[in-house]
């Protein structure tokens, strides 16, 4: 694809990305350096995330602040959150994107399972916000102005319901109801906070691991754009969303799925 839109806002704002370090993550991380951003991410593969912060090193002259965290440790995570801050300076967008879409049928679900489940895809999206939104407001006030975005990751699974999923659709349909419940908390502080609904992203492990010829043409026929959908497509509309060009946008769903839904 083509190079993206410019934000003049975005460039030296702080912004923390979760799960960073590789797909749409690693696509974002990018992105947001490329708009001159102070960008943090954490993520469990600190090779593929070193690996990513050299290359925008040599390219941007600019390394993106990096700790290898799992987002499951709430206070590791939360904790993370306050050092880029102490590092980079005050926060205004977070970007909720770590998740992990494992396959398992119903009767495959177990208590511990399904409280794993719910602990990367949903658990870490509150705690990460609840943490960002308390840092901006504090900043807010010292600097007598308000301002940040909260960008969740759920996907057009919620909407579709595929079967062998039911964790991680129910999670994904509970960040959908979790961006409504904090724009309506936030919104005082001006702090947006929207949900982004992918569809079948070519990531590298997507490739690896289900996107076969054939579920990549059953998937083309369902599509009205036939084309692929790749992670910094995604990125440009996280980008939209922190920046000030949305600062009327909040509490809103924005699917990108080459109109399958």
């Amino acid at each position: 694809m083509g190079e993206c839109a410019n934000y003049p806002s975005l460039a030296g704002r702080c912004v923390f990305i979760t799960g960073g370090a590789t797909g749409i993550g690693a696509a974002m991380v990018e992105a947001f350096a490329r708009q001159h951003s102070q960008v943090a991410f954490v993520d469990l593969d600190s090779t593929a995330a070193e690996s990513l912060c050299d290359r925008l090193e040599s390219e941007t002259g600019t390394r993106p602040w990096f700790q290898q965290v799992d987002v499951t440790d709430v206070p590791a995570l939360q904790n993370s959150i306050k050092q880029a801050v102490n590092d980079l300076g005050p926060l205004q967008a977070l970007v909720n994107n770590a998740a992990n879409d494992r396959r398992h049928s119903p009767k495959e679900v177990t208590p511990q399972s399904w409280r794993d489940c719910m602990a990367i895809n949903l658990d870490a999206t509150f705690f990460a916000a609840q943490v960002a939104a308390e840092l901006m407001g504090e900043a807010n006030s010292e600097a007598k102005k308000q301002g940040g975005s909260i960008i969740n990751f759920s996907s057009i699974n919620a909407l579709l319901g595929p079967s062998n999923m039911p964790g991680y659709v129910a999670a994904k349909a509970g960040i959908v109801g979790l961006s409504k419940a904090l724009a309506a908390d936030y919104g005082d502080a001006d702090i947006r906070v929207n949900a982004i609904l992918p569809g079948w992203v070519v990531t590298q492990r997507q490739l690896d691991t289900w996107l076969t010829p054939e579920a990549e043409a059953d998937w083309m026929e369902q599509v009205s754009l036939k084309q692929r959908l790749l992670p910094e497509e995604v990125a440009s509309l996280a980008l939209f969303l922190a920046a000030d060009d949305s600062r009327m946008i909040t509490g809103q769903s924005f699917t990108i799925d080459g109109g399958r839904t």
